[in-house]
């Protein structure tokens, strides 16, 4: 009993799910024993309410969820669990107005709005998740991961546009991120054209400033300068370009072959080199 006791904690504290774990030693052993839990017992059903829903046993999600509903009535985190076993059991509309219930009471409460955005996201409905996500933007405008979601809806709607946007928001936030400047150029790259090739250049070589071993943003470094290099910008910038490119592209042979198991690996990097001077963007 002691030992599931602290390997539960253990995983709270990591923030690990375990979800198929966390039944089974639920069932196996702390179900009969969760009253000597002491002040962790509501922790612990709570993470087994959640571990339930992952693993569709909804029988022991109810029962859980019933325990702390009894010894908590009306409160709003015990109805987010009861939202959750809805939405797991597709019961969508059901499960909409228990959120709308706890907004309600506080609509500062930011974890039922993100539900209701995860809901309309489950059914298919992007466009209305982009109009609810922005309208919970303008109250929690510090929100990394919401703008980052809006991201991603608004790439899987091709509007790479308002997609550069939310990413520059989240730059705005963590500024010393690679991954950030990385993701922002690959947008822009995305985009086309001139303008937005040569913003895409600046956020690849930043990203690779903030971290030299990023392979993805010399490789997308090169193929930005190959496009420059190839493009109708004054001959300035074209030789710029291609220096830029031909150092971009050294570089990251170095890291291939410093990192790679593969040995005499020569050839394959002549492949990758001749695959990648083979692409071009064109826009319409």
């Amino acid at each position: 009993f002691a030992d599931v006791r602290d390997q539960f904690r253990k995983w709270r504290e990591e923030s690990g799910r375990h979800s198929d774990e966390v039944v089974q030693l639920w069932v196996a052993v702390l179900e009969d024993k969760v009253q000597k839990t002491g002040n962790e017992r509501h922790l612990i059903l709570e993470q087994v309410i959640v571990a339930a829903l992952d693993t569709a046993r909804f029988d022991i999600a109810t029962k859980c969820t019933k325990q702390l509903s009894e010894e908590f009535p009306g409160s709003l985190r015990v109805m987010k669990f009861k939202a959750m076993r809805l939405e797991a059991l597709e019961q969508y509309d059901a499960a909409m107005e228990v959120l709308d219930a706890i907004i309600e009471k506080d609509e500062t409460n930011a974890a039922p709005r993100k539900r209701k955005i995860a809901i309309k996201k489950a059914r298919g409905l992007r466009l209305d998740a982009i109009k609810e996500l922005n309208a919970y933007l303008k109250k929690f405008m510090s929100d990394q991961e919401a703008w980052q979601e809006l991201c991603n809806l608004y790439m899987s709607e091709g509007e790479y546009g308002k997609a550069a946007f939310c990413m520059e928001e989240v730059l705005l936030h963590n500024p010393h991120s690679h991954l950030i400047h990385q993701r922002l150029a690959e947008i822009r790259y995305t985009m086309g054209g001139l303008e937005n090739i040569e913003i895409a250049r600046t956020y690849y070589s930043q990203a690779i400033k903030l971290n030299p071993h990023n392979l993805r943003a010399l490789y997308g470094l090169f193929l930005c300068c190959s496009y420059l290099a190839n493009s109708k910008a004054v001959s300035s910038k074209r030789k710029e370009s291609q220096k830029l490119a031909q150092w971009a592209l050294e570089q990251a042979s170095i890291h291939t072959a410093s990192h790679t198991s593969i040995k005499n690996n020569e050839k394959f990097i002549a492949s990758l080199d001749s695959a990648f001077g083979g692409l071009e963007i064109k826009s319409n």
